[in-house]
């Protein structure tokens, strides 16, 4: 008889208890897939009263995709699960295929999740897809925190990401349905080795490497990760956060191992313009360069500057310029306005304002007061709120300090 211990569910129950047990709603990603219909069944049955609905993107890549997301469809209702299917309009002018799929899949995901409320989605990755990811960066020359591996928790793209299945292969689940009569979908792009992740799964059956070590090797590295990580945080713990710009201590930017140097400018640049993903580690090295000889540098849309003891980093005011203009709440994922009326917009005051405005007595930087909002009507500058306070406008940033140190110790 099959253990507690041994049984593909349990285990995902567990970390279902761990990951989410105080949230009272889940969005669950299902492609058809062995591995998320079986997930899905799994948080169907574990839900206990829960809401739980289920999602699954239509890539358009293959003709049968329309068909196998009806497939789903038809197996969420059984499960009295409710259902939507997201459609992906692909921008043919990017040029990774796969890089692009993917970030529109959590895109596509975060928004449904949001419009109903759910605090979560759980993602079908497992033991196998954790040992195929190292590999691949592995290949590709990844840092420490690529080889780390997946997390079984992330947040991105506005959402928090759950992988509760990351302790299981991809074969117990598929004994797990078998034994249930429970059927899925073979994907026929698995067998294509135009994709890095499916050569590199075949790589590792034909010299039969153990999935479960490289698994192991992952989270250990992902240990080593979040030491660095702990080590970041209290490098920043000086940091001051005032104005939508950070200031931070230069000694750690100047003393500390180059690997702590580049998470607190990762963490900086990312707190200031929102990305999801950090800059490449080759430009980041050369800004680190730059500070180190004291001079300025501008950094995927940030702006870092020598200030005395302490290195500046705000937004960039010709990447503030590029936003463009916008009607609120949010503007340039950096400020959140309220009390704008209609006809108004907000954008970049820019530098020409500023002969008019006494902004020195702020505390900002000529630089950051080019990049701060301004609303405009009709073409006419009606506030510039960052500067000189503006009846009815409330102005406040998107990111507070907790989202900084978050960002430090992210996965």
């Amino acid at each position: 008889m099959t253990t507690r211990a041994a049984d593909p569910s349990a285990r995902i129950r567990d970390a279902l208890d761990r990951l989410a047990g105080d949230m009272p709603a889940l969005g669950v990603a299902v492609s058809g897939g062995g591995d998320s219909i079986a997930l899905m069944h799994i948080v169907a049955d574990w839900a206990c009263g829960r809401r739980v609905m289920i999602a699954t993107v239509d890539h358009g890549l293959r003709e049968a995709s329309a068909a196998e997301a009806h497939q789903v469809h038809r197996a969420a209702l059984a499960l009295g699960l409710q259902h939507a299917t997201l459609l992906w309009q692909r921008d043919t002018t990017t040029g990774n295929l796969m890089a692009s799929a993917r970030d529109a899949r959590l895109r596509l995901l975060s928004g449904w999740a949001q419009r109903n409320d759910l605090p979560a989605v759980v993602l079908g990755h497992t033991r196998d897809d954790q040992a195929e990811t190292l590999m691949m960066r592995l290949e590709r020359g990844s840092g420490i925190d690529g080889l780390a591996g997946m997390a079984d928790w992330r947040d991105a793209f506005g959402m928090r990401w759950l992988r509760p299945m990351l302790d299981v292969g991809r074969e117990e689940l598929r004994d797990w349905l078998r034994r249930r009569g429970i059927g899925w979908i073979d994907d026929p792009s698995n067998d294509n080795d135009d994709f890095d992740r499916i050569r590199i799964r075949k790589a590792i059956a034909s010299i039969d490497l153990d999935t479960v070590a490289l698994a192991r090797a992952a989270q250990h590295i992902g240990a080593a990760r979040d030491a660095l990580a702990h080590y970041a945080a209290e490098a920043a713990s000086e940091a001051v956060i005032e104005n939508g710009r950070i200031l931070l201590p230069r000694r750690p930017l100047r003393d500390a191992p180059t690997e702590i140097r580049r998470r607190l400018l990762v963490a900086a640049c990312r707190w200031i313009t929102g990305a999801d993903y950090p800059p490449r580690r080759a430009t980041l090295l050369h800004a680190l360069q730059a500070l180190a000889s004291g001079s300025r540098v501008t950094l995927d849309g940030a702006l870092i500057e020598p200030a005395g003891d302490r290195i500046r980093i705000g937004r960039e005011p010709a990447a503030a310029i590029r936003a463009g203009d916008g009607f609120g709440p949010v503007w340039d994922n950096r400020w959140r306005i309220d009390g704008m009326i209609p006809g108004q917009t907000v954008s970049a005051l820019g530098f020409p304002p500023l002969r008019e405005i006494a902004w020195r007595g702020r505390g900002l930087s000529r630089d950051d007061a080019a990049a701060s909002p301004a609303i405009r009507q009709d073409g006419r500058l009606i506030a510039a709120p960052l500067l000189r306070p503006a009846a009815n406008i409330r102005i406040r940033p998107v990111r507070d300090a907790a989202d900084f140190r978050s960002l430090l110790m992210a996965h």
